[in-house]
């Protein structure tokens, strides 16, 4: 058993940074996939970032590449998300995840969910 906990989501303007924390407790295992997932008010949850623990492969979004940056800290077990350049379309919960069985893209593939932390990116 996995369990996420989510923070550092928060108001800021566009073009700002935020910087969100995933602190994962139970077991891990190096061919776990730890992802970052957002959902909008009326839209379907959407992938983000996802990097496998061991640190060996990393996938973004298209809509977040060179904006975001998603990386893991093995000693503080926890996984980050470090957002620059922030765009009001950016706004959304963003929701921490892990998945047994290696990186996707889908939300279904992915075993534990933290319970999200809200991104607001004014204009």
């Amino acid at each position: 058993q996995v369990q996420l906990v989510e923070s550092g989501g928060g108001l800021v303007q566009a073009g700002g940074s935020l910087r969100l924390s995933c602190a994962v407790s139970g077991r891990t295992f190096s061919s776990y996939a730890m992802g970052w997932f957002r959902q909008a008010p009326g839209k379907e949850r959407e992938f983000v970032a996802a990097i496998r623990w061991s640190g060996s492969r990393i996938v973004y979004a298209d809509s977040v590449k060179g904006r975001f940056t998603i990386s893991r800290d093995s000693a503080k077990n926890t996984v980050y998300l470090q957002m620059n350049s922030l765009k009001p379309e950016d706004t959304a919960v963003y929701y921490c995840a892990a998945g047994e069985s290696g990186i996707f893209l889908s939300s279904s593939r992915y075993d534990y969910w933290g319970q999200g932390t809200q991104v607001t990116v004014s204009s």
